[in-house]
This record gives C-alpha cells, structure tokens and sequence, in this order.
C-alpha cells in the first residue's frame, strides 16, 4: 500500500467545526472555492475558521510571536494521527494527511502536495491561502518575505521532529528571524471541543499468538544498551509502536493501528512506562509487575509527566540517554541535547530488533495472510459476478471487502483506509474513493484494490489489478511488466543485510525497458497487529539492512494519467535461499495468496524462470488457501480459485525470452552485488 491520500473523509473537518450540515452536503459538493468572486463563492464542503483564527491570534499576541507554525503530526510523529491530533484540519478545515499551515496576524497559509490541491480548495475559505508546495524552504521564503525586520515564529516542539527543526534554523539562517519553542499548543488552547483520549482499557496480546514475553523483550534491549560503545545509561522510546512491542500491549487510540498514547524510559535497572493510567486494569498491573521493586518492575507514570521526568533524569551526574532520532520529537531531544547527556541512532534497538520477526511471529503473519486472501477472492469472484450489472462502485467495493475481512477469525477491522480505484481514479496512486469521487465500476475498465486487514496476530496489505472486459494491448503489456518486476524481486537470491535500495531497480526494469516508470516507492515492511508501514524496512535508502525474518511489502506500478493504474502489492518474507556454493544468502517468500489477472498477462512476455516462479506460487495458493476456503465452506470460491491459479504453459518462446533476458539479470545481480561492498 502506497500511503492513502484522503485518510479523513471530506466531511471530517466539518464535524471537527461542530456543522453537520456541511458534513452532510461534503457527499454531494463538486465545486471548488472563487475567493475572487464578488461575494467570494464557497462550496458547502468548506468550513469557517474565523473564529478559531481569532482565538489562536490572541494566543500568539500573549506570547510575543509573529507566526504560528501547524504541521500535520502528532507528538510521537505517527504516520496515522487520532482525531484530537488534527490540529491543521481544525484551524483550517482541510484534512489531507500531509502539509503544513502557518498564521501570522494578517495572513494564514497552508502547504500541501500535488495529492490535496483540490481536495484544500474545497475544504479551506477564504482566510487561507494555498501554497503548492511542501517544502521547508518554501515555508521558510515565505515567513522572510513577510517579516523582513525579524521576529519570533512559534512552534510545538513535540511536533516538529529533530530533522525537521534543524531544517527549520537552517533555512531561516538568513534572517533575522528566530524559532520559539512553545511547549504549551496554541491551538489546543482554541480548541474548545477537541475530542478527548479514548477511553478504552490498554490490552495484551493472548500467550497462544506470542514466543517473547515482555521480560525477555526488555533483557535484549537492555543488552544491546550494554553493548553500545557509548555506554548509555537509559533508552527512550517514543514511537507508539516502541512501547506497545516492548510489553506486547494494543490499544485503540490511532484509526487503523492498534496503538496507545505512550512513551517509556527503560533504564538498565528500572522501568517507566508513561501512559494514561486510568486505563490500566488490575490485571495488566499484574502482567507488568507494577507493585513490585525489581529490575523487572514497571512502574506507571502519567502521560503528560514525560518531560518534567526527562528533565530530572538527565540532570544526574553520569548519564546518557539513547534515542532514535527518526522518531523522536525535539521537545524530548532538546532536553538531553542542553545536557550532553545524548547517544543517537536513526532507529533505536527496539526499531531494528521488532523488525526481525521470531519463529512464532512468522507463522503468525503467514497464518492471517492465508485468511486474509479468502476474503480477496470473495471480492474479486464478487466483482467478477456483479460488475457487468452495472450497479457497484468504489464506494461498495470496498465496503464489500471490509465486510468479507470482517468475518475472519481474529479480525480487528481494516489497516488503512482501502484504495478502491477505478479507469482514471486508478492513475491517482494514492487515491481513495469518496462519496463525492466514487465511480461506478465497469468491464470496460481497470480496476485497482489496494487493501488490508488487522488481524489479533498479524498484519496484512495487498494490492490487485483486474479488468473484466477487453484491455487494450497497452494495458496487457505494462500490467506484465508491473508483474515481471514484482517476480524479479521475489525470485532473487542477494546476500545477507543487502540494502533494498540496492535492488530497487529489480522491480523497475522491465517498464524501464518500455520507458515507463512508478513514482512511489517499491515496498515497505509490515507488522504483527501493529503499522502497516513498520520502518525501518523497505527498498529506500534510509530502509536497514535485510535479513532473515523480517517482512516487506513489494509493489511495482504503472500509472498512465487519466487512463488507469497498475499496481501489484503482495508482502514477502526474507527467507534463507539454498545456493551451490555460498552460505548465508537470502531470497523472498511470497505470502500474500491471491491469483494475478490472467487476463491482463501477457505470457509472451515471460522468461522460462519467471513463468516457473509464477507457477510455484499458484501451487503455494491452491495448497495453502484452497484447504482453508474448504475449512469455511466457501465451495464456489475455491472453484473460482482453482480456475484462476492454473498453470501457465512455458513456451519455446517463454524460453527465448528467457535467453535474452539472461544477461541483464546476471548485470543487475552484479550490481547489487557490487552496491553492497560499497
């Protein structure tokens, strides 16, 4: 899955400013802003924010500061925030996942990408301005051009990440300009009716789906503090997911991730854990040990301490705090960083080590894989049998598998807002449908289904692409090269702790060969009831090392503008491959278990050890799936099943194909061989 555009609904921001009635027409609105009308027009999708303006201008008049920046994270930097977290979305009434809006006295300005142009014109009035562009440095020009003489620009340090504040002092360097860190948020100080945290206990995870209780979780992170060279003498966690793997506890507080507002201090002999007490039971007391005083002790200490704690700790004589500096917010760096009390990496040891999974959590992911793909047959044999009526759209498309993933064993709802796209949606990689956007669903064009699943023990996230009429030879023809680069990357054999980004280009070059390409990324890893994008692995470059166990997403695409997209997702595991002469070599193993389009694949276009790998994986499919569609007593699906994971015949063709393709291969092993030593 490529991250959802529209993660709120458009009528979010509407219920956020308290007005029904434009949540309501937010389903039928087409229209955009004029706000150089005489009257200015507004869609009815918009919200007023001229009240919040004022207060939040008052606010800013108390603190002596010229401008206000609102980025659109949360304190843990989360890529999902909970709706009291939308603080952008509040004061502006746009509700795109990404951007960055800044209020002077006279001005407010928001900064998106390309994704949300539209989506911010019929969201925002005319106290907003929209800037195209997403960069710090834009922000920055602007704030110079408008306070040439100087002055304080506010911010939330636990908003800002450590990158994103030196980025800030760097662009701002210029100027006289200077950044005040307020650790008070103005705009919560506005915000009169901001949802509260969600009242739901905090639980642990059952002992049938779990190999590493959380005392052997907190012993090897506290070994690997022993053995950093820098002798740290604590470790603070500060991504959600952190604390939640340490203890093996889920919560409910972030749509679609199973998260709970958290931070934890682990030193080498005590344990803080900050959390939202009330929602501790008495039964999790004692799973944590909380009345006891050893080293294997957890003592529960409120949410909103964090700082002020930080703050004494490091005041110590003779400590070192490590953290990951990826996830960590400037508020908490700050505090350490004044006392040289520092240790960093990019990810901290709960980071890098969450991402190999055990034996237990392995068969894990790959038991809700197998259930999670009887609910994607349901869909496709659904959509097969309906599409031609002419009735069904995005909209119910996807609704249609939430339902299907819904009856699974284990089932704990979707893992992000399902892309449902048909013909020129489709071309919108990260596009989700709307009430206002939907389309209906024809044979005459592809349709793209990026979805997921929260299963008790696993996580899941699969992409397919169908066409139920006639395709052109264009669209035959790039879908096959989509799938051919999602099977180079899936058959190939690379060394242990080979980086991603070394053999990225696996999955790109069969559409390079065409001059086509994808302009997202090509795969990211995956949890166990946890994010469906777990950093830090994937196929970027600032992705870790792969080796055995751990899981990522591979996804190859092909978007042609106002005409369809191409996208084919499934999640591997890296596994140990078994070659003639070298040791400690490794491949990946498919786990996602749903049949590719026969239609859309262009067999000609296969080489002899693609069409092999093609067919081992359709045998994996039928031996895997076919018992469980039986155990549920899906009959016609596992005929729909049995018939679309026929073998495909491999062709004297197939063979050439697979003699001129040789050479390439060998070059791009070659290369990601050489990348690794270098």
């Amino acid at each position: 899955m490529q991250s959802s555009g529209w993660i709120f609904a458009l009528s979010l921001a509407a219920v956020l400013a308290g007005n029904t009635a434009a949540a309501a027409a937010a389903a039928h609105e087409t229209t955009e802003r004029n706000c150089s009308a005489h009257p200015p027009f507004l869609p009815s999708t918009t919200v007023n924010t001229t009240l919040q303006l004022q207060e939040l201008r008052r606010s800013m008049n108390l603190q002596n500061i010229s401008a206000y920046i609102i980025p659109s994270s949360d304190a843990h930097l989360s890529e999902y925030i909970a709706p009291r977290d939308a603080r952008m979305a509040f004061m502006t009434g746009f509700t795109g996942s990404a951007g960055t809006a800044v209020v002077t006295q006279t001005k407010a300005a928001l900064w998106t990408d390309s994704r949300y142009w539209v989506q911010a014109e019929r969201q925002m009035d005319c106290n907003w301005e929209l800037e195209k562009d997403v960069s710090i440095s834009s922000v920055a020009d602007w704030l110079i051009a408008e306070f040439p003489q100087g002055g304080q620009i506010g911010f939330d340090p636990f908003l800002f990440s450590i990158k994103r504040k030196e980025d800030y002092s760097i662009n701002l360097a210029s100027s006289t300009l200077v950044l005040k860190s307020i650790t008070t948020n103005l705009v919560d100080q506005v915000w009169k009716e901001r949802p509260a945290v969600p009242n739901d206990n905090v639980t642990r995870l059952p002992d049938r789906i779990i190999q590493r209780s959380w005392q052997m979780n907190v012993e090897h992170i506290r070994n690997q503090m022993k053995a950093n060279p820098y002798r740290p003498t604590a470790l603070l966690l500060s991504a959600l997911d952190e604390t939640a793997w340490l203890f093996n506890l889920r919560g409910n507080d972030i749509p679609y991730n199973p998260f709970f507002y958290s931070y934890t201090l682990l030193t080498l002999d005590e344990i803080w854990l900050y959390l939202h007490t009330n929602r501790v039971t008495e039964d999790l007391k004692t799973y944590l040990n909380v009345s006891c005083n050893e080293t294997l002790c957890v003592q529960l200490k409120n949410y909103d301490r964090v700082l002020n704690d930080l703050r004494v700790y490091v005041a110590k004589p003779e400590v070192k705090v490590w953290i990951g500096t990826e996830y960590t917010s400037y508020a908490l760096y700050e505090i350490i960083e004044e006392q040289g009390k520092l240790v960093t990496s990019s990810y901290s040891p709960v980071l890098t080590t969450k991402a190999v999974k055990d034996e237990t959590e392995q068969q894990n992911l790959r038991d809700a894989h197998v259930r999670d793909a009887v609910a994607v047959i349901q869909l496709l044999m659904w959509l097969e049998k309906v599409v031609p009526e002419g009735k069904q759209t995005e909209l119910t498309a996807a609704d249609y598998v939430n339902k299907c993933r819904s009856k699974q064993k284990d089932s704990r709802g979707p893992s992000f807002a399902t892309i449902s796209a048909s013909g020129p949606n489709a071309a919108l990689s990260h596009y989700s449908p709307t009430a206002e956007t939907s389309r209906r669903l024809t044979v005459d064009e592809m349709y793209l289904v990026d979805s997921g699943g929260q299963y008790l023990d696993g996580t899941t996230d699969i992409t397919r692409t169908v066409h139920w009429g006639d395709p052109t030879a264009m669209q035959r023809e790039a879908f096959t090269r989509v799938l051919m680069g999602n099977i180079d990357i899936s058959r190939t054999v690379f060394p242990s702790d080979t980086r991603g980004i070394n053999m990225e280009m696996l999955g790109r070059r069969a559409l390079w060969e065409l001059g086509l390409n994808y302009g997202h990324g090509t795969g990211h890893g995956i949890g166990n009831y946890f994010g469906v994008h777990e950093w830090p692995v994937g196929f970027q470059s600032n992705n870790i090392p792969f080796r055995a166990g751990m899981f990522t997403s591979i996804e190859p695409g092909y978007y042609k503008e106002n005409d369809f997209g191409i996208r084919i997702e499934d999640i591997a595991v890296t596994v140990p491959a078994k070659t003639k002469y070298g040791h400690n070599y490794l491949t990946f193993e498919t786990v996602s278990l749903v049949p590719y389009d026969r239609k859309l694949i262009d067999v000609s276009l296969l080489n002899t050890e693609q069409l092999l790998w093609l067919n081992k994986y359709y045998e994996t499919i039928r031996m895997l799936v076919g018992p469980e569609l039986d155990k549920q007593g899906h009959h016609e699906e596992k005929t729909w099943m049995l018939k679309h994971t026929e073998p495909f015949l491999i062709s004297t063709s197939s063979a050439a194909a697979f003699v001129r393709s040789s050479s390439l291969t060998i070059i791009a092993v070659t290369i990601v061989q050489l990348l690794n030593i270098f």
